[in-house]
Order: C-alpha cells, then structure tokens, then sequence
C-alpha cells in the first residue's frame, strides 16, 4: 500500500492546452496543430485542432502556448546533492573511478564541501530546493531523489516537486531501487535474489574505460550460465563494456544509463555506443552531477547528439529524445502511466518555443530560455509569466538568461522544511555558506556543546535526539551502497571502487576554500562554455560545437 499521498495529488482542474504535439509513441506520432485535454493531473485525450473537445471539456478554453509539447524529461541518473557544485577542471585523464574519488583535488573542491553541507542540517532545505528548481529549469520532472541518513540509521527521501524515482508512494509508479545492502553488494547469488524483487535497479556499473572497471561487470557471473543480470538491471555508465558484453546485457534484457558528458571529462570516452545499440540494449541518459556533468538534462541531450554524430550518426535525433521520455519510461517500467502524451498518462508535459521544422531536432537545439512551460501531474511548475498565470499557478518570480519566468513551489504535500524555502532563500543561503565554507568545517569538527547532556541522556536510558545528514553513500559507509562490489577470482578479490579512506592530511577546514555556487542554467553562466573549452579530456568536437548548441 502507498505510505502517504503521491507529489501532487491526481487533482486540478480541467485544462486544454495547444500547440505541436510530439507524442512520443511507438509510431512516433506528431500532431501539427493539436490539443492535449487535461483533467486531475491525467491527460483525457490528446486531439486535433480541428476535432470536437472530449465530453466535459466543452466549455473549456483552449490556451495557446504558442510552442511545442513533448512528454516531461525523465532523468535516470543524477547525484541531485552535488548539483550545487561547479564544474571541476579535471587534472588529467583518468581510467576508472578508483582513480579520480581519492585524489586531493576531489577532497578540496567536491566531497569535502559536501560532507560539510551534508552535516549542516540548516542547508539540507536550500540543497534540495535549489537543486531540484535546477532540474526542473531543463525540462525535468522525473529523477534521482536525495536521501537523508540519521544517526539513528534510518534513511529517508525529501519530498520535493521533482517526481523521485526512488520514492513514488503510489502502486502505478513502482519504486526502482538505486542502493543496495552491503552484504548483497559483495555476494552475486544475494544481489540476483534483491535485483529481481525489484521492478527497475538503477546501479552504477563498470565506471571508466579499463580492464578494471570491466571487472565490475563480469564479477556478475554467478555460473558458467548463471549472471545476476534481469531485465530489472539498468547498469549506470557501463563505459567499460565490450560488445561482447552488451550481448550479454542485451540477452538477460538488462539495459544502461548514458551519462557522455562526465564520461568524457573524467575518461576521455564514454560508452560504445554503437556496439549497444547493435546488440539491441535499452538505453536512458542522466546527467550524472555537476562537478563533472552537464547542469541538466537538457544539456546532457545535447552532448548525446553530439557524441552520436562524431561516431556517424548512431542514433535520430528521436532516438536520443526517446531516451529522456518513452524509453526511460520503459527501463523504469512506467510506460503504462509516463513516457509519451496518450490519454490515460499523466500530464507530464514539456513545452519550447516554436512550432516548426523536425521536432526532435528543436528539442535538442532548444536553449534553456526556450522552455515555455513544465508541468508535473497536471500542475504547472515553471514557465512563463503569462503561461503560468494562465494556468492559476502565480508563484516566485525569478530571471533566467534575462528573461522573466514564474516557479511554482506551493505543494499540498511537501515536505515540511523544503516547503519554507523559496528559490530565491536557497540560492541566497547556499551562496552564504559555500563562500564560508572552511569555517563551517571548523565548527563541525568542534566536540557538541551538548555532549554532556547526551551523557545524561545515555545514562537515563533516553534515545539520543535524531540528527539527519545527506546521505553521501560513496564517501562514507551507511550500510548501503550504490553499486555492487562483488568478487571475481575469489572471496578477497572484490571489484567494487572503494570508499574514501580516513585521511591523514589535515582537517577539512584546513583543506576547502570558498566555493562559488554554480549557477541555475547555462543561460545565467559566463564561464561555463568557456571552462568547457579548457577541459584536458573532451574532444576537440565537444569543445566547439557544444557552444553551437547554446
């Protein structure tokens, strides 16, 4: 049964909404002049201009939005908690993710501001609500959640407008599970028996280019015809794959998270594409986080077409779009509820300016100032002024590339801290805080003033008071991991990337420096495409058609 109510309840009023109509569906279905009709967060029908309004919607005015409407991005991959970060000038080409998660660079300028943000209960608000607006300003309205770890060892997800992967709360939408217990990520038998009871795995798989990050994938053999590989597996990056491999994956049904642009930064290459789409592997996009990423998933589309033409044009420009909405819809196993804009779908709905030449290809030419309007369970969440005051959503005015958009932030079922804070008090905090971060460090690593009185509390029998931070999985052990870490030649040969160690080099607070917060969009970063043209790992292609694409 559902725990609580779902995002937004399945509520609203009716509504008609007009323009070019991508439909996303097997057919690839794409109405000129159409009208999606709906009513309680669910599209009623999706018709032609020209034809007669479905029962009840007859007194309904049609709005014009002037664009074109697709269904809403779904993203697959993405560290949502470490999107407030800029993008990190990579030192040098490195082969897998051993490589890169120890070094001193990555302490100073990633997992350390992290660790003291996520330890910082007063920013864990302003994270998520600036994080997901981030999101939410490329399009997206599906993706990664950001989940909390308590002293207590419970965990839970915020409840933000982003619809979460991980946590739907409703039967039609299932869960897909992103971390796995730590006794199941070190036995391949343990780890099938969890990955089937699942109805979509989302694991990083086989981080990098080398022999050692391959070993990841085959440490999924049970047998000489046993491999804990389902079609429930959605394996992240699998940049490491052979053909070979992907036949394998192709053939137990699995499929794989694209991720090209911090594939590049970080390996110099990404995925092989060509042999993946050759062995018929079902294929999402995320991407992955700011540090080494694409800002949203909108961008991340973009580096897609690019990386695809490179290599001769592997994939449509459909096929990359069909990535972000009805494939992914698929992997997660939601397609009968998301995915494409047909009656009895939810209304998640993408809309950009412009109703002419190939859809698919406006879409990833589509600028971040282009979006008309994103709406989530048929509540507009982020467009226009006019759109949004339309739609009866007046929220947060806000400027993105200089132009005027409303977000819409009011939430019936939010959660109760993110719910307080506006975009505007996020960003102010956050940027507060990153510019203050050393000192936020010496503050942590301070004993508790309360020390004394937890004592007490102990000695009296009483439960110490609950205490939440990120959950920073990767960095720090929590009794669940985000990837498998399973043997391969026997018990003590284990595959998985380890854990950053316990340093010796000094405290945090005599590491970090202050950080800049990383803008919302590409449109309101001056350096952006220019830190871009200076990163040692992308091609020559990446670095000067990607501007082309803004």
């Amino acid at each position: 049964m559902p725990r609580v109510t779902p995002i937004d309840p399945l509520e609203g009023p009716k509504l008609a909404l007009a323009g070019r109509i991508v439909v996303m569906d097997e057919a690839f279905t794409v109405i000129p002049r159409g009208v999606v009709y709906v009513d309680k967060g669910s599209i009623v029908a999706v018709l032609d201009h020209a034809a007669p309004a479905p029962p009840g919607f007859e007194s309904v005015p049609v709005l014009d939005t002037g664009g074109t409407l697709y269904p809403g991005l779904i993203e697959l991959h993405n560290h949502l908690s470490y999107n407030a970060l800029p993008l990190w000038d990579v030192p040098k080409r490195f082969t897998n993710r051993d490589r890169w998660s120890g070094t001193d660079e990555y302490r100073k300028l990633i997992s350390g501001p992290m660790q003291v943000v996520g330890k910082s209960p007063d920013l864990l608000p302003a994270v998520v609500r600036y994080v997901e607006c981030k999101s939410l300003f490329g399009g997206v309205t599906t993706s990664q959640g950001i989940q909390l770890f308590s002293n207590a060892g419970v965990r839970r997800f915020y409840r933000g407008i982003v619809r979460n992967v991980e946590q739907t709360d409703e039967l039609e939408l299932p869960e897909a599970a992103t971390r796995v217990a730590d006794i199941e990520a070190r036995d391949a038998k343990l780890f099938l028996t969890r990955l089937l009871k699942q109805s979509c795995f989302l694991l990083h798989l086989s981080e990098g280019t080398d022999e050692a990050a391959r070993r990841h994938f085959l440490a999924l053999q049970i047998s000489d015809h046993e491999w804990a590989i389902s079609k429930q597996l959605a394996g992240i990056h699998s940049a490491a794959l052979t053909r070979e491999d992907f036949d394998l994956l192709a053939e137990k049904e699995g499929a794989m998270i694209w991720s090209p642009l911090s594939n590049l930064l970080l390996y110099g290459d990404t995925a092989r594409i060509k042999a993946a789409k050759a062995s018929g592997v079902r294929i999402g996009i995320g991407s992955d986080w700011s540090p080494s990423g694409s800002k949203n998933l909108l961008g991340e589309l973009k580096v897609a077409h690019l990386v695809s033409q490179a290599q001769g044009g592997i994939f449509s420009d459909r096929e990359i779009v069909r990535m972000a909405t009805s494939e992914a819809a698929l992997i997660l196993q939601w397609e009968k509820v998301l995915g494409t804009l047909q009656a009895g779908k939810r209304a998640d709905i993408l809309i950009i300016e412009g109703k002419a030449g190939d859809p698919y290809a406006a879409l990833l030419k589509a600028k971040e100032t282009s979006i008309r309007l994103v709406m989530i369970n048929g509540v507009a969440r982020y467009g226009t002024p006019h759109l949004m005051q339309r739609l009866g959503a007046a929220g947060e005015g806000i400027r993105v590339g200089g132009l005027a958009r409303t977000v819409y932030l009011k939430q019936a079922t939010a959660d109760p801290d993110v719910h307080a804070v506006s975009l505007g008090e996020a960003r102010d905090r956050l940027k507060e805080a990153f510019q203050r971060l050393p000192q936020l460090a010496r503050d942590l690593e301070q004993p508790p003033p309360t020390l004394p009185r937890l004592a007490a509390r102990r000695h009296a029998g009483m439960p110490e008071p609950l205490v939440w931070s990120l959950a920073l999985d990767e960095l720090q052990e929590t009794g669940v991991d985000l990837r498998p870490r399973l043997p391969l030649r026997g018990r003590r040969d284990f595959t998985g990337p380890k854990r950053l160690a316990a340093r010796a080099a000094g405290p945090l607070s005599e590491v970090l420096k202050p950080l800049e917060l990383d803008p919302l969009t590409v449109a309101d970063d001056d350096t952006f495409l220019d830190r871009i043209g200076r990163e040692k790992n992308l091609p020559a292609f990446i670095k000067s058609d990607l501007k082309k694409l803004y």
